[in-house]
């Protein structure tokens, strides 16, 4: 269901899109793919030129190529529209250190301890800090929701999946503890 509609008039400005895609390779391997764009719904005069309406200010890409693991195995990063052309996109070799990284053990802080700040590009750190979510709902399709003796995942990771919850307790009674 969309949000509401506003109760004042308005017009929009500025779209950022985000997508991933998670495919499966035929070496056993998976790829997850990020796009970003920034496109203004008005001419953009930056200081390299002038951006026309509709024409992407940022257009930026990641591929991170993985195990089961969630551990990286390659990395490749693209830019292909940016602010400032000949600067912005002579990082993206760099991204290159986060290979040997896991996505699930304490990825988020590995990529700010070795590309924040002024170590990377802001928008291509950004696009890779939602990989692992990325990554979990691709394998979240591909195996089944109990596995075994093994507790699922997802639990005590959001407030409906607390294991004190009726929802765990509904769905989940094996790995209830009680109210809260």
């Amino acid at each position: 269901m969309p949000l509401s509609s506003s109760a004042v008039d308005r017009s929009r400005l500025h779209v950022r899109a985000v997508t991933y895609e998670g495919y499966r390779r035929g070496d056993e391997l998976f790829d997850i793919e990020g796009h970003l764009t920034d496109v203004k719904d008005q001419d953009y005069a930056l200081l390299t030129g002038l951006r026309r309406a509709g024409d992407p200010v940022h257009d930026m890409w990641i591929r991170l190529t993985i195990g089961s693991d969630y551990v990286i195995r390659a990395i490749e990063v693209r830019t292909d529209e940016m602010p400032y052309p000949g600067a912005c996109d002579l990082i993206t070799p760099a991204y290159g250190k986060l290979v040997g990284a896991s996505l699930l053990h304490g990825f988020r802080r590995t990529l700010q301890d070795t590309m924040g700040g002024v170590q990377g590009c802001s928008h291509l750190t950004e696009l890779l800090s939602h990989a692992p979510t990325a990554a979990i709902q691709m394998f979240a399709g591909m195996r089944r929701e109990i596995e075994g003796d093994e507790r699922p995942f997802q639990l005590d990771r959001c407030h409906a999946l607390e294991t004190t919850t009726d929802t765990v307790r509904r769905y989940y009674p094996r790995w209830y503890r009680g109210a809260a």
